[in-house]
């Protein structure tokens, strides 16, 4: 696991809010979306975090509001020390070009009014970074680094496969130079044979550029293969994060013993003699989540304090967090 002094991003007690207003003349102020609900993690220079969770427990909102294309309710986002929850203007543009997004959908990401070359050739544009030769030059030097025909440029995204569609986001998001790269599902859309090609040459390019990520995924085993380490969210917060391997041989909270029971294994006398862990009702809404600890109205383990009293997000030992009730998982 890539390890560091001091880590490159480090997310302080973070939250999200999304206001509901009701009303069409006189709106009012009813309640709050709690998208992303105090949370903390770090992530080093080099390695990938993997965020994983049910679908609307605030993984995407997690990682934009981290690059500040939401702006944070509050809390603290600091990116090699410097807190970007208080920049502003210039200052914010600048970091900007050091962190970039892979978006999840490459058929919606992509203006199709614009060839491939003005795509990925935006940014250096709107940061003043190459024009004229220069900038044709970068973009098709791009267009090769994810494997594709660098004479392409003229092409319209109609005229591309979804894999190929998002080798063109990569690019676009490594015009810039960034160290930091927040990758949305980005494979989630695209067929098995397809996200294989698309981790491997993330793999690659992260190798190859010193990239860090944050890799944001439903798919549990995709991520175990690219993660160094995966935090595991359930209504907007955090209840574990450790050393991917950590978290598939030895989860302690019963929600992640929930979703490792789901991961097939490629054994049929292992899978026959597993466990599942079967959670049952739906999850609850964000707008009115439960008392105490979120996720006690699912928890096989839950227990009288579960229902009052949210558990303290600790590191129960050296790199792996868990916010559960010590009663609960023994330790």
């Amino acid at each position: 696991m890539a390890t560091a002094e001091t880590p490159l991003v480090q997310v302080k007690n973070l939250i999200k809010y999304f206001p509901i207003n009701r009303g069409f003349i006189f709106s009012r102020h009813v309640g709050d979306v709690k998208a992303v609900d105090d949370v903390s993690f770090d992530i080093y220079r080099g390695e990938t975090l993997g965020l994983v969770g049910e679908t609307g427990c605030g993984k995407t909102t997690v990682g934009r509001t981290l690059l500040r294309l939401y702006e944070p309710t509050s809390g603290h986002v600091l990116f090699e020390g410097k807190d970007l929850t208080q920049m502003r203007g210039r200052d914010l543009r600048h970091m900007r070009r050091r962190m970039q997004i892979i978006f999840q959908d490459p058929y919606a990401s992509l203006n199709p009014r614009m060839t491939v070359g003005s795509i990925v050739g935006e940014p250096l544009e709107i940061h003043g970074v190459a024009s004229g030769k220069e900038k044709v030059d970068r973009i098709q030097e791009l267009l090769e680094i994810v494997g594709l025909n660098p004479y392409f440029i003229n092409r319209f995204p109609h005229e591309f496969s979804g894999g190929q569609r998002q080798r063109i986001g990569v690019a676009r998001a490594l015009a810039l130079n960034p160290d930091l790269i927040v990758c949305d599902e980005p494979i989630s859309s695209l067929d098995v044979s397809i996200q294989a090609q698309v981790v491997n040459l993330l793999e690659e390019l992260q190798k190859r550029l010193g990239l860090t990520y944050l890799f944001i995924a439903h798919d549990l085993s995709m991520v175990r293969h690219i993660s160094d380490r995966m935090a595991v969210m359930y209504l907007g917060k955090i209840v574990e994060l450790a050393d991917r391997d950590e978290i598939y041989t030895n989860p302690l909270h019963p929600y992640t013993k929930a979703l490792m029971s789901a991961v097939p294994v490629p054994d049929p006398d292992v899978e026959e003699h597993r466990r599942r862990v079967i959670l049952e009702g739906d999850i609850p809404s964000p707008a009115n989540p439960p008392s105490g600890c979120h996720f006690h109205t699912r928890c096989p383990a839950a227990q009288e304090i579960c229902g009052t009293v949210d558990p303290v997000y600790r590191e129960v030992k050296p790199g792996h967090w868990v916010a559960c009730h010590p009663e609960i998982i023994g330790v």
